[in-house]
């Protein structure tokens, strides 16, 4: 009978020697192979190893691009072996995985058991910190694999699941006759638009403006609303849960932006002109949202209000 947990600590354990030995690529899986046969002869989860093995080296590059972008402070080479690797394989499962096979919050759950058994004291606490980061972000419209989430979907009583209101802006000021747009980068490497829970007591329009200082440090006023939308994602205790968006259009000043410290997912806030936003990375939605501001803007004439730099 296999045992996945036991199967993963062996993958961990390669994946160490793989570290060590700086990342070669060639005979990792005779290392897995050994390791399997010294710590758990008889498992017969082989094939499940070489799989989450795979996720990890075959991604790697990938995987420490998301891991420094969740941890900023945290270089990929400052962060213990251990914990390292344990991330490589959660991260690996969690954005490459077969969510059928393990789904989310069990791959997720089992990382964090690793590092309680083979980190250190903080080890699973920055483990699912990071984790958690990325995870959040996962069940957007527009991320990798979004079609296949949406498929495995299907049978879900969607009308059953709870349901968390948040509310965003696409943000726009005026320097001189020029239009900009403030723009927040997320860890998956998207330009993507400000958003947050709705409080309890809040509209979503008092939601948005909130959400935007508290990210950006930008005050709006808010000049409409322009769409909406709705996913499903998954919270590691909470299960699948339904996030429905309300979007604005806020009008800023043009002055410096930038990124609160403690804007989870994010790593960058910049205006852009229109010229600029037609060569960026966006999500379907946020570039029609962001083509229908431009159609509605672009006509109005610019504000006189004084750039700042």
């Amino acid at each position: 009978m296999a045992n996945r947990h036991l199967s993963r600590s062996i993958v961990l354990q390669t994946l160490f020697e793989w570290d060590f030995k700086k990342y070669p690529t060639e005979g990792i899986l005779s290392m897995l192979e050994r390791n399997e046969g010294e710590f758990a002869p008889g498992n017969e989860d082989l094939q499940f190893m070489e799989k989450i093995l795979g996720y990890a080296v075959n991604k790697r590059e990938v995987i420490d691009q998301i891991i420094e972008k969740a941890a900023p402070e945290w270089p990929i080479e400052k962060i213990n072996a251990v914990d390292r690797n344990i991330l490589r394989m959660g991260l690996g499962e969690l954005l490459f995985g077969d969510h059928n096979e393990v789904p989310p919050k069990v791959a997720i759950n089992e990382a964090i058991e690793l590092a309680k058994t083979f980190g250190g004291d903080s080890s699973s606490r920055f483990v699912n910190g990071v984790l958690g980061a990325v995870y959040k972000e996962i069940g957007e419209p527009g991320k990798d694999q979004t079609s296949k989430r949406q498929k495995k979907m299907e049978d879900i009583d969607i009308a059953s699941l709870p349901v968390e209101q948040k509310a965003g802006a696409l943000i726009y000021a005026w320097k001189g006759e020029e239009l900009y747009f403030a723009l927040v980068h997320d860890i998956f490497g998207y330009w993507t638009l400000s958003k947050g829970s709705v409080e309890e007591g809040e509209s979503a329009e008092q939601a948005a403006i909130r959400e935007i200082k508290e990210e950006t440090n930008l005050d709006i006023v808010i000049k409409g609303k322009i769409g909406e939308s709705e996913y499903i994602a998954s919270h590691p205790q909470n299960g699948k849960i339904r996030k429905h968006v309300m979007f604005f259009l806020g009008e800023s000043p043009f002055v410096p932006v930038t990124l609160e410290n403690d804007s989870g997912g994010l790593d960058d806030v910049r205006w852009f002109s229109v010229a600029e936003v037609a060569g960026l990375k966006m999500y379907d939605d946020v570039t029609g949202y962001m083509a229908n501001a431009i159609s509605k803007l672009a006509g109005a004439g610019g504000g006189t209000e004084e750039p700042h730099n």
